[in-house]
C-alpha cells in the first residue's frame, strides 16, 4: 500500500518498441540495428517483447524484415518474444519463424478495424478461430490485444460491451492474457477503471494487460489507474516511440524508461535496471536520429546530481 494505492508488488513490463515504437517511423532501421537495440534492452533487463508482426509488407513497410528479426535474436535465452498477426496466414509466418507467442489483434471499433486490417470485427474473429486451431500443440501460445478499447478517431466514444465481447471470444479461444490498447491516447483513469472492471466480469479467467499510448500526456495517469486495480503488466515503448499508420493523431507509447522509472520510485519490481534502461534510450535516439519525447532518458534518474561548480551563480 502507497498512500492508499494498493499497488501489485511485481509489474510485467512488456517492450512493444521494436513493432509498435518503429511500425510508423520514417526512418526504417535495418534489422541488424533493431537487433543492436532489443539486445540493448534485454542487457537492461527486459524479458519480454512484442517484437515485430507479421502482416503484409506492402502494407507496414518497417515491420518487413519480421522473420529475418526472429533469426536474428534467434541465440538470446530466457526472453520470451511475441508478435502480432492478424490472421491465419500471419500465424503460419511466426509459427514458421520459431515466436514464442502470437498476439491476434482486432479493433473495438468496425471504422478502425476495417482501416487496420480491411475487414469487419465479426470477420476477424471469426478468422481467429482458424488460427486457434492451427495452433493447438504446437506450444505457441495464444494472445490477444484489443485497439480502439478507450475510443476511436473516427467514430469517438467505444462502447464498453465492444471491448468485453471481443475479450471474452479471445478467453473462449484460449487466451490467457488480452491487451487493452490506447491506440490514439484517449484513455483516462476513469475509462480504465470502468474497462477494467468489465473485462473481469466477462472474462474473469484472462490476465488484462494495459498498453497506453501518450498522446495527450496523461499516460501514466491511466497506468496509476491500472496500479490501483492490482493490475501487472504494462506495455511500453523504448524512448516513448510509437504511433499507427492507419489513425490520425497516434503518437507514441508511454516511455519504457518511464515507466520503469516511476514503477521503481513506488518501490515496485520489475527486474529491470533503469540506468541500462536509459542507455537503451540513448541509443534508440540515436539510431532514429531525432530527439525523443521520453523524459527520463534526458534528466536522469530522481538522485542524478549535477556539478554544482559547472552552474553559474545568481548576481544581483
Amino acid at each position: 500500500m502507497l498512500d492508499g494505492i494498493r499497488a501489485p508488488k511485481r509489474v510485467h513490463v512488456t517492450e512493444v518498441g521494436p513493432r509498435d515504437g518503429l511500425q510508423n517511423e520514417k526512418v526504417l532501421l535495418s534489422t541488424a540495428q533493431k537487433a543492436e537495440l532489443v539486445r540493448a534492452l534485454v542487457a537492461a533487463g527486459v524479458r519480454e517483447f512484442e517484437l515485430t508482426s507479421f502482416v503484409s509488407p506492402r502494407a507496414v513497410p518497417a515491420l518487413a524484415d519480421a522473420a529475418e528479426l526472429v533469426a536474428e535474436l534467434r541465440d538470446i535465452r530466457d526472453v520470451h518474444f511475441s508478435a502480432l498477426v492478424p490472421n491465419l496466414r500471419g500465424a503460419e509466418r511466426a509459427l514458421e519463424a520459431g515466436i514464442d507467442s502470437v498476439v491476434l489483434f482486432v479493433s473495438a471499433s468496425e471504422t478502425h478495424n476495417a482501416k487496420n486490417v480491411n475487414a469487419s470485427v465479426d470477420e476477424s474473429l471469426a478468422s481467429f478461430e482458424q488460427v486457434a486451431r492451427r495452433l493447438e500443440g504446437s506450444g505457441i501460445e495464444l494472445r490477444g490485444a484489443i485497439a480502439t478499447c478507450f475510443g476511436c478517431p473516427f467514430e469517438g466514444d467505444v462502447e464498453v460491451a465492444a471491448v468485453g465481447r471481443i475479450a471474452r471470444h479471445f478467453a473462449d479461444l484460449g487466451a490467457r492474457c488480452v491487451s487493452l490498447g490506447d491506440t490514439t491516447g484517449m484513455a483516462t483513469p476513469p475509462l480504465v477503471a470502468e474497462r477494467i472492471a468489465h473485462l473481469r466480469e466477462v472474462a474473469p479467467g484472462v490476465a488484462p494487460t494495459l498498453h497506453f499510448h501518450n498522446t495527450r500526456g496523461i499516460g501514466l495517469a491511466n497506468v496509476m489507474q491500472g496500479l490501483a486495480l492490482g493490475v501487472d503488466r504494462y506495455e511500453s515503448s523504448i524512448g516513448g516511440l510509437g504511433g499507427c499508420p492507419f489513425a490520425p493523431k497516434a503518437t507514441g507509447n508511454i516511455a519504457s524508461e518511464d515507466l520503469v522509472y516511476l514503477l521503481g520510485e513506488m518501490g515496485i519490481e520489475t527486474g529491470i535496471d533503469l540506468e541500462r534502461m536509459i542507455a537503451a534510450a540513448q541509443l534508440a535516439t540515436r539510431l532514429m536520429g531525432r530527439p525523443l519525447p521520453a523524459q527520463v532518458s534526458k534528466a536522469g534518474p530522481r538522485l542524478a546530481l549535477s556539478d554544482c561548480s559547472a552552474v553559474p551563480t545568481a548576481r544581483g
